[in-house]
């Protein structure tokens, strides 16, 4: 039971961190070379989808990664576990700090209502995401060599 669990926590936080890794370094890059408007529009739509589901996510996998840490208390891996817990408790901390404000504010504009500084707002974002994703990053790769 508890390999089976260890699995499905590794490809959920690695699957976590592909995704946010595709919206940093490809989704971003291709809505960025649209035409303004349409970039702008991309970001909104995009910051509702994701934003709806991403939630799910980061709490499902800290719920996965506390439920292997609890199982698997004995394990020589178990600090690992602990620790890569714990960078997946500072990503949703980071997310609902830093980048779920601005998320909200993003999802709701339209050419004509959105502000002088959307751009540099979307750039902060993005700043907020690099240090995000490099935080899921490590507790990934914690959780692999835990695995292994």
């Amino acid at each position: 039971m508890l390999s089976t669990l260890e699995v499905v926590t590794v490809v959920v936080v690695g699957l976590m961190v592909g995704v946010e890794f595709s919206v940093a370094f490809v989704m971003n890059r291709i809505l960025d070379a649209l035409p303004e408007d349409s970039a702008q529009l991309a970001h909104s739509h995009g910051g509702r989808m994701l934003g709806a589901v991403m939630p799910f996510w980061y709490i499902g996998s800290v719920v996965l990664v506390a439920l292997w840490a609890g199982a698997g208390w004995n394990d020589h891996g178990t600090g690992l576990v602990v620790t890569a817990g714990a960078l997946l408790i500072g990503s949703v901390l980071m997310s609902v700090l830093l980048l779920v404000p601005i998320n909200d504010r993003v999802k709701t504009w339209t050419p004509e209502n959105r502000p002088a500084d959307w751009k540099q707002q979307q750039n902060r974002w993005a700043r907020y995401h690099y240090g995000r994703l490099t935080v899921i990053a490590g507790a990934f790769a914690l959780l692999a060599v835990a695995r292994g």
